[in-house]
């Protein structure tokens, strides 16, 4: 007899029960109507205004009918993270996994952004949803035609959404404290190019040479490309307004994916 897969420790994962049960009256709620619900709480107050209670009032039951649907907060905590993978907007892969995964990382980036309470839930430990799951396949297509293994591919996948995470951390984290980012870039090079200065670091003072004292190294030139969201618009911000243009995201997703894949073969002729 298989084993159902569990989770961190705990019982059964929620997404290998039914969502409906075989047998008795048909639920009043379904798993999206309580996910949406806990959403809108963590959108508007993080992640710690959503607990059992909070979620319930929310789709207008009471707390104790909600373990009808998730048997604890953290599955609820799931149900949302998984139902905003839901907003990815997938295309058919051109064969070239550079080009086909960039918009993935620019969607990624506008989630992040609107929902900043995705930080807060582990990356790890928990098993994929079927959103999840819907995001790792298509990954997996924009690698079809890359030289790597299977467990290499699926090794891409977790670096890949772990850089996006972590660039989307950054920017989160630099709004939270009233950082401009690039404020803050163009005071990076002007402190590095003193200490390049002094001549004890040749190799910064290379990497800084001919870069203006403003903005140095360590600033992207504005080409005015802008992350794009699921619905090709401009990333959001947590408050819904347009995340600010990051040609730096473009830059350095690029260079990061063109090192870790091999090249990709060309495309064959036409039939």
């Amino acid at each position: 007899m298989t084993e159902e897969p569990k989770t961190g420790g705990r019982g059964p994962s929620i997404w290998t029960r039914p969502e409906r049960a075989a047998r008795g009256p048909s639920p009043e709620h379904s798993r999206a109507e309580i996910a949406a619900a806990g959403i809108t709480l963590a959108d508007a107050r993080g992640l710690g205004a959503v607990t059992m209670r909070s979620a319930a009032a929310a789709i207008g039951t009471a707390p104790a009918s909600l373990y009808r649907y998730v048997a604890t907060r953290d599955e609820l905590v799931e149900l949302m993270a998984d139902h905003v993978y839901g907003e990815f907007r997938y295309g058919p892969p051109s064969g070239q996994a550079v080009a086909d995964l960039l918009p993935l990382a620019q969607q990624a980036r506008g989630i992040y952004h609107r929902h900043p309470w995705l930080l807060d839930v582990p990356a790890t430990g928990n098993l994929p949803g079927p959103n999840a799951v819907a995001f790792i396949e298509h990954v997996l297509a924009a690698l079809a035609g890359v030289d790597l293994t299977g467990p290499a591919k699926l090794e891409t996948v977790g670096l890949f959404s772990g850089v996006v995470r972590l660039f989307a951390e950054t920017e989160i984290g630099q709004q939270r404290t009233g950082q401009d980012t690039a404020q803050w870039q163009g005071s990076l090079a002007g402190y590095l190019l003193q200490i390049a200065a002094a001549g004890q670091h040749p190799h910064l003072a290379a990497a800084l040479a001919g870069q203006p004292a403003g903005g140095g190294g360590a600033q992207a030139p504005d080409d005015g490309r802008v992350a794009q969201a699921p619905d090709g618009g401009a990333a959001e911000a947590a408050d819904g307004s347009p995340a600010q243009p990051e040609p730096l995201f473009d830059r350095a997703m690029t260079r990061i994916l063109t090192g870790l894949l091999p090249p990709s073969p060309p495309p064959g002729p036409h039939a």
